[in-house]
């Protein structure tokens, strides 16, 4: 049988309340009972009951966090960040996830509102019309989001970055090495208004370098093509970019893949720039430009902010206030996928790589990224 609060009680002399006050922190304890506690409960290998603790004091110390996938990185990182915060604070994360769908988004915060969390973390498709956070918001809970731009229709605190700054800044960097025809590969813009801000950003940059409007390429968020998007520009009446902005890392190395498997070299052919800044990119070759966010502290910030809300009167900010947008700076960071562009080449119009069986009709050059796994890998 496991051991009871009673059992550590009797071994170290003292009685319930006193183990319980130990526990809770709720009061004073002398050193030498407390170290008895302690000793006792090693010895028994007590673990407190924490649904016990919890209806009594109608904390559940549970902080839910709802992401769009478990398979980007950028992801993982901001979780390392909101878990290191919160174990600092005593609390446990529980997770949904909503594969980019507004009605998953809804369920999955269903799901862990059904567990009691104290507050939550997520990110949501599009905050302005979502299901997901109008559950939230009757429910009385605190949250915050993380990655969204802050939307003028709800009054919650957001840890991001200025997502349209960095499609702009992107968009001027490919100018400034001489590129005309630039396209940007983004994830559907109606699952993501990061991804819909960066495109904003980006089309302006390009507007105001005197460029035509940049081609501009949606993919499925849960299997992106850049193939089909390629073969969409290639045959355009000017051809294939220069250069190709995607809207996160995975569909960057994805397209970096589909590029090689035509038989083009980047950045020799086509130049490529993602967004996140996930630690893969830099061990690319060549090395892929991004966008760096910083998602860890993104999440330790996003974690604080929340733990501070559930310790305010009502867990909610006070009428009139800001509700304390963060807005974290970015990191361009050109690297070896991106270059100045080669004025003398032909437009790279390539077929794709066809296959029969094991045999391939075009035996393209080695791609560092062609074999992995890039599938609903988006932010």
């Amino acid at each position: 049988m496991p051991a009871t609060i009673r059992d550590v009680a009797n071994r170290a002399g003292v009685s319930v309340a006193t183990v319980s006050r130990l526990l809770n922190g709720t009061g004073r304890v002398g050193p030498d009972a407390a170290a008895r506690v302690q000793a006792a409960i090693a010895a028994l290998g007590f673990r407190p009951n924490g649904m016990g603790r919890s209806l009594k004091s109608r904390r559940s110390r549970l902080i839910g966090v709802m992401i769009p996938s478990l398979g980007n990185p950028v992801f993982a990182d901001a979780v390392a960040g909101i878990e290191a915060e919160a174990r600092a604070a005593g609390f446990t994360l529980l997770f949904g996830v909503s594969n980019y769908d507004a009605a998953e988004e809804r369920r999955a915060v269903e799901a862990l509102l059904a567990y009691r969390v104290d507050g939550m973390i997520l990110t949501v498709a599009a905050p302005a019309t979502s299901p997901a956070l109008d559950s939230l918001d009757q429910a009385g809970l605190p949250h915050v989001l993380i990655y969204n731009q802050p939307a003028p229709t709800r009054a919650v605190p957001t840890v991001t970055v200025d997502n349209v700054a960095a499609g702009r800044a992107v968009a001027l960097h490919m100018v400034a090495l001489g590129h005309r025809r630039l396209g940007m590969i983004t994830g559907a813009l109606g699952g993501s208004d990061r991804a819909a801000a960066r495109l904003a950003g980006f089309l302006d940059g390009a507007r105001a370098s005197g460029l035509t409007r940049p081609c501009v390429h949606e993919v499925d968020f849960e299997a992106p093509d850049p193939d089909a998007a390629l073969t969409a520009f290639a045959s355009g009446p000017d051809g294939l970019p220069t250069a190709l902005f995607c809207s996160n890392d995975w569909l960057a190395i994805a397209t970096i893949g589909a590029l090689t498997r035509r038989g083009l070299s980047v950045p020799g052919d086509v130049s490529v720039f993602g967004f996140d800044g996930i630690a893969l990119g830099a061990h690319l070759n060549p090395p892929l430009a991004t966008v760096v966010q910083p998602s860890r502290a993104m999440g330790g910030i996003a974690a604080r902010h929340l733990i501070a809300l559930m310790s305010a009167d009502g867990g909610r900010p006070a009428p009139g206030s800001v509700p304390g947008h963060h807005l974290l700076p970015f990191t361009l960071r050109p690297a070896g996928s991106t270059g100045p562009v080669c004025f003398t080449r032909p437009s790279p119009i390539v077929a794709p790589v066809e296959t029969t069986g094991n045999a391939a009709k075009q035996a393209p050059a080695a791609s560092p990224v062609a074999d992995l796994d890039l599938s609903t890998r988006t932010s």
